[in-house]
């Protein structure tokens, strides 16, 4: 079925892979603007990640030993890898915080990315921030599509969007915006931006990608039922991220214009 779901997304991923935002990112402040949108993209990912954590490793006491274990090492493997892999300092920090200091690097401006966690950190729930901020509709709507993901407490839907919108998308995605942006920046210093994404690609590429197919076909073994439930999740994740690129590229548009005014 994987193969099967796989195809049935190509014109999804395809659209992804090839969009026309990476052809627009001709300037270091369309950059910076990539990176102010992109980061809630790095961040919600953790969301996705620990909330498989929460259901498919036993994280409570007393212990015990939980579900198919290739799938607990996979879960336990990317948690490790996002939370505290190696910086180009040699030093142990999560992907998030190396993108954070990927953007102070780039000149972007942190704030909004900021003030979100802000309010996360209070305890306010995660749709009253979202359905509140002044962030645009393309990145609620992203936001918005993850936690409701996440809080369907289903683990094969937020598997799906965990593999289908994010680890199996990413090698394909990041290569093409990454040789492309640089391509346009040869003189900018954005070593830690690519290390960000080389590092991602080299993992999920090679690792997690591969591991997280195979803990959907666990989660949903012969039950067709939960195998349209991960296709219709797959297409909307995909269809999501579309919109947040699409939402990046009409502010990068609007803003070239008001430049030529």
């Amino acid at each position: 079925m994987i193969k099967e779901i796989n195809e049935s997304l190509k014109p999804l991923t395809n659209q992804l892979i090839n969009h026309s935002l990476y052809q627009k990112i001709d300037s270091p402040e369309h950059l910076q603007m990539f990176m102010e949108h992109h980061v809630f993209a790095v961040w919600d990912f953790m969301s996705l990640l620990t909330a498989l954590q929460e259901k498919l490793t036993k994280t409570t006491n007393p212990w015990l030993p939980v579900g198919d274990p290739e799938t607990r090492y996979l879960i336990n493997e990317i948690v490790l890898a996002e939370e505290t892999d190696i910086n180009m300092k040699g030093e142990r920090q999560s992907h998030f915080e190396m993108y954070l200091d990927a953007m102070t690097a780039a000149g972007a401006n942190k704030s909004k990315i900021e003030d979100l966690l802000m309010q996360v950190t209070h305890g306010t729930d995660i749709f009253l921030i979202i359905a509140t901020s002044k962030l645009p509709v393309s990145i609620k709507q992203f936001l918005k599509h993850t936690f409701e993901v996440v809080y369907s407490q289903q683990p094969h839907k937020i598997a799906s969007a965990f593999t289908f919108g994010r680890e199996g998308l990413i090698p394909a995605m990041f290569t093409s915006i990454i040789s492309k942006v640089q391509q346009k920046f040869p003189q900018e210093d954005l070593s830690l931006f690519k290390y960000y994404f080389d590092r991602h690609i080299e993992l999920d590429e090679d690792e997690h990608g591969p591991m997280a197919f195979r803990m959907v076909e666990q989660l949903c073994g012969n039950v067709d039922k939960k195998w349209q439930e991960v296709k219709a999740v797959a297409e909307k994740s995909l269809q999501s991220r579309i919109e947040f690129w699409d939402g990046i590229e009409a502010e990068i548009e609007e803003r070239k214009t008001l430049q030529t005014i």
